[in-house]
């Protein structure tokens, strides 16, 4: 199975772990063997009322055994858990790792939900696969081979006899609890998705339900996940359960078969040794039927993030990059992209040229293709015709991560995570000294406002920045871009859905951001631009129109009806 191997090998950074947490249960297990036929032994051999020298060996035995088996099995935990929790920090970092190179645009066809749900759920569910998957059909294997070696030493028939119920158990009420289990067990992973997709969607949509008196619906949504989550854990609970009596089946089975083979063959107080033996090896093999029926939850988990990994990049990187330039000229050239193959074109044979330090605005409605060219520019997507040069060099034949490090960005809905002002800033410099901080924060007109904060720098902002207002969070992603310091600038709406006075203020932080960067606004509003060098008018996909402010009012073109629509409507 594919599936199961390539989750074998993510296990193997782990196996020095693993092997030591094997061999550990293997011997709690021969250790509770050794104290149940060595018991079995005293007490038989006690009813003949032999001396206590005679016991004196044995005594010592179950001691050891017993003080063995309490040591070996908090060990044998204690290396389990200490491994599984490497592994599954290590499936953390792995899945990440991989889903970066796919943000934004691949992950867009997943609900946040369903993301938050592959990352944490079905990884938690992973966690279990190497304690009850992985470890132990190994000491089951280990098990049997000692049982193999300790009634071959009284009778071959007796050794086949034992090996015979085992593998009965192990691969017969195995294969029977992972049939039955494995439409349940994908079906679990698939309804907890969705539960939990619905749950992060109601969470954060839970003022326009209430508002929308969509509560009861709402409900009646996730009841009906929950509902199918139950019916999946109950399916395969009703597999647990008949799994367990078919194998205490087989274990008495086993022990009334060793008795009647073994009462004419050995010796009285041999007799309920072997008997107890045979019933302490099944430690080995009680997990393995718990093993199987959670196998298809683990694989179902598994196949749910690699469904994530394995989608192709929509950007590829080079394979020998080229250095970025000092050079931060920008030029489009007959560029033209779409998103699928049967959409049309959203940008359709944009050129113009964005000189070193200089600024240029690209104006249009909702639609336009605007942040379209954003994204491009930042290599979110690639595009199919023309060309993005930065320097002279096709941005396709440079590092993303290199290109995006020369690029800051001001976006309409810049994303803050729940945590402090000062954690928010240090995303663009994780290494900026407090007195960067400062000086950023007083550029973007944000400093004399944290000053008052009773915790100052210190002050959570919220889940999405929501402690804020928006004229607030948009000023310190201007002063985290400020603190990143990328000589070209992209500003994407930047005082979009802001009053007419915030906006006023905001714009005057902007152009200290703007000083000595090449800078490329995108914006639907048509205020401050008569500081842009040229501005462009984008329409369905096509620049209709290009000049300075002044030369664009002159004329009786796009710009000026856009111009005339926002003043009339303002007014």
């Amino acid at each position: 199975m594919p599936t199961l191997a390539r989750l074998l090998g993510l296990l193997k950074p782990y196996r020095a772990w693993i092997s030591l947490s094997v061999v550990l249960g293997f011997l709690t297990v021969a250790s509770s063997i050794g104290l149940l036929a060595t018991s079995a032994w005293i007490i038989s051999r006690a009813a003949e009322r032999p001396s206590i020298a005679a016991l004196a060996v044995a005594v010592v035995g179950v001691r050891f055994f017993g003080v063995a088996r309490g040591v070996l099995r908090y060990l044998e935990r204690l290396v389990s858990h200490e491994t599984t929790f490497h592994i599954l920090a290590g499936l953390r970092v792995w899945f990440y790792e991989r889903i970066a190179p796919l943000a934004p645009a691949r992950l867009m066809q997943f609900r946040s939900g369903d993301l938050l749900s592959r990352a944490i759920g079905n990884i938690e569910t992973l966690q279990e696969f190497y304690v009850r998957a992985v470890a132990p059909p190994l000491i089951a294997m280990l098990t049997a081979l000692l049982m193999a070696i300790f009634f071959g030493a009284f009778d071959p028939i007796l050794a086949v006899t034992v090996i015979g119920f085992m593998l009965s158990a192990a691969l017969g009420v195995t294969w029977l609890a992972r049939m039955l289990t494995r439409r349940s067990g994908a079906a679990a992973i698939v309804a907890r998705n969705a539960l939990n997709a619905d749950a992060v969607d109601m969470a954060q949509g839970m003022a326009d339900i209430v508002a929308f008196n969509a509560e009861a619906r709402q409900a009646a949504k996730l009841r009906t996940d929950a509902e199918a989550l139950s019916r999946a854990q109950r399916a395969i609970g009703r597999v647990g359960a008949l799994q367990v009596a078919l194998m205490n089946l087989l274990i008495n089975l086993c022990a009334l078969s060793v008795l009647i083979l073994a009462a004419p063959r050995t010796e009285g107080i041999v007799l309920a040794t072997l008997v107890l033996a045979a019933i302490a090896s099944f430690e080995a093999i009680a997990p393995l039927p718990t093993a199987a029926a959670n196998l298809q939850t683990h694989l179902s988990a598994a196949q749910s993030l690699y469904s994530v990994v394995d989608a192709a990049p929509l950007v590829s990187e080079p394979t020998q990059p080229q250095p970025v330039p000092s050079d931060s000229t920008l030029h489009v050239e007959n560029l033209r992209f779409r998103y699928a193959d049967d959409e049309p074109y959203a940008l359709d044979g944009v050129t113009f040229t964005l000189p070193q330090g200089g600024a240029v605005a690209i104006v249009g409605g909702s639609g336009g293709g605007k942040t379209t060219l954003v994204n491009l520019i930042l290599r979110f997507w690639d595009y199919q015709e023309g060309l993005i040069a930065l320097g002279g060099v096709d941005i396709r034949q440079l590092s993303a991560a290199e290109l995006r490090a020369r690029i800051g960005v001001v976006a309409q809905q810049t994303y803050l995570f729940n945590t402090t002002i000062r954690e928010n800033l240090l995303i663009a410099k994780r290494d900026a000294s407090e007195e960067e901080i400062v000086a950023a924060a007083q550029r973007a007109q944000l400093h004399e406002f944290i000053a008052r904060l009773p915790e100052g720098y210190q002050t959570r902002v919220g889940e999405f920045g929501l402690n804020l207002s928006g004229g607030e969070r948009q000023r310190l992603a201007i002063a985290r871009a400020l603190l990143k310091d990328a000589p070209i600038l992209i500003l994407d709406e930047p005082t979009a859905n802001l009053d007419a006075q915030t906006e006023r203020d905001l714009l005057t932080a902007l152009y200290a951001l703007m000083e000595g960067r090449t800078t490329l606004l995108i914006t639907h509003r048509l205020v401050g631009l008569e500081r842009m060098d040229q501005i462009l008018v984008l329409e369905r996909g096509k620049i209709v129109e290009r000049g300075a402010q002044s030369e664009l009012l002159a004329r009786e073109g796009a710009y000026k009806r856009l111009f005339t629509a926002q003043r009339q409507w303002i007014g």
